[in-house]
C-alpha cells in the first residue's frame, strides 16, 4: 500500500509536465539522471532533552525515581540529565552529572539518486529518488546519585527518500528548485551505563517513515552533466525505543529501579523527533 502511495505522488507530479510541450534536451532539464549527492550533516543539541522513566511499567512515562529513603536518584548536586553524551563514557570517574557531556556528534553523508525532470516553458517538474547514509548520531544522558550514567543514543544506519522537484529556470541551464517527499531509514539505538547492579534489557527497535524536504540550485555543463548545492532537511518520528532495568538476578529488593515494580523501570527519551540538516554538493549525468 504505501508503495503505491508513493508511486502516485511520483506520478501526480510528473505526468502533467508528460503531456505539454517540453524543451530540447540540449538547452533544457529533460529526462532521466543518475547522480550523487554529498556533504555535511549538522544536528542541533535538543536543549532540555533528558531520560524519562516508567516506574510502574503502566506505559505513562513520566515518573520520578527515588531510592529507598525517598530522595530523588536523578537528582541533587551529582544526578541529572544531559543533551548529549558522557565526555568518557567508559571512565568511572565520570559519571556524574558535573563531568558534564560532548556534543551530538555531526557529520558527512553520501547518497546515490535517480531522477527525471520534464521542462514546459521555464517550469520544470520531476522527481527524485536517494539512498545513502548519515554519519550523524544523537545522545542524551541521565546521572544517577549512585553514582552511573545512563546513554541513550541514535544513529542513522540507511536513509531512503523519494520526493517531488518543482522548480524555474531563467535561461534553461540553471534551475532553482523545491523537493519535497517521505523518507524510511533505518534509525541504529544503543544504550550504555555504568550501572552493574541491575540487569537491562532494549526493544522497539525498527525502520521509521519520515519527511525529507529543501531546495536547491543545479548548473548544467554542456547536454549531459550538471552541478549543484543543496540544502534538506531530515525528521523522523522516534518514539518507540525502550530500555528496562530489571534485576540481574543479584539485584537487591531496594534498588530504585525495582521499588515501583519488581518487574523493573523502563526508560525512553523525551525528545521523540530525530531531524538534521543538510548542506551537499550534487552531481548528475543526464540521458
Amino acid at each position: 500500500m504505501k508503495s503505491l502511495i508513493l508511486a502516485g505522488i511520483a506520478a501526480t507530479l510528473i505526468a502533467p509536465a508528460v503531456a505539454a510541450q517540453t524543451v530540447d534536451d540540449e538547452t533544457g532539464f529533460n529526462g532521466i539522471y543518475i547522480g550523487a549527492a554529498g556533504g555535511y550533516d549538522v544536528q542541533g543539541n535538543d536543549i532540555g532533552s533528558r531520560i524519562l522513566f516508567d516506574r510502574n511499567l503502566d506505559g505513562r512515562f513520566g515518573d520520578t525515581v527515588t531510592t529507598a529513603t525517598g530522595a530523588n536518584a536523578f537528582g541533587g548536586p551529582v544526578g541529572g540529565f544531559c543533551n548529549g553524551s558522557t565526555r568518557a563514557a567508559t571512565s568511572p570517574t565520570n559519571t556524574t552529572a558535573p563531568a558534564g557531556c560532548r556534543n551530538d556528534k555531526d557529520g558527512w553523508s553520501y547518497y546515490a539518486r535517480v531522477g527525471i525532470d520534464q521542462q514546459r516553458g521555464r517550469l520544470v517538474v520531476g522527481a527524485v529518488g536517494e539512498f545513502g547514509k548519515s554519519e550523524i548520531n544523537d545522545s542524551v544522558t541521565a546521572f544517577s546519585t549512585t553514582p552511573a550514567s545512563y546513554v541513550m543514543t541514535r544513529s542513522i544506519e540507511w536513509e531512503s527518500s523519494i520526493r517531488g522537484r518543482i522548480g524555474y529556470t531563467p535561461n534553461d541551464t540553471t534551475l532553482f528548485y523545491g523537493t519535497f517527499g517521505p523518507g524510511y531509514a533505518r534509525i541504529d539505538r544503543s544504550f550504555y551505563t555504568t550501572n552493574t547492579a541491575n540487569g537491562f534489557a532494549e526493544g522497539g527497535k525498527r525502520n521509521q517513515w519520515g519527511i525529507t524536504g529543501g531546495g536547491g540550485v543545479e548548473q548544467k555543463l554542456g547536454r549531459n552533466f550538471s552541478v549543484g548545492l543543496e540544502y534538506m532537511f531530515h525528521q523522523y518520528q522516534d518514539d518507540d525505543y525502550r530500555v528496562r532495568a530489571g534485576n540481574s538476578g543479584t539485584t537487591p529488593a531496594t534498588n530504585p529501579f525495582l521499588l515501583g515494580n519488581t518487574g523493573g523501570t523502563d526508560f525512553r527519551r523525551s525528545d521523540d523527533k530525530f531531524r538534521w540538516h543538510s548542506i551537499r554538493a550534487t552531481a548528475a549525468f543526464r540521458f
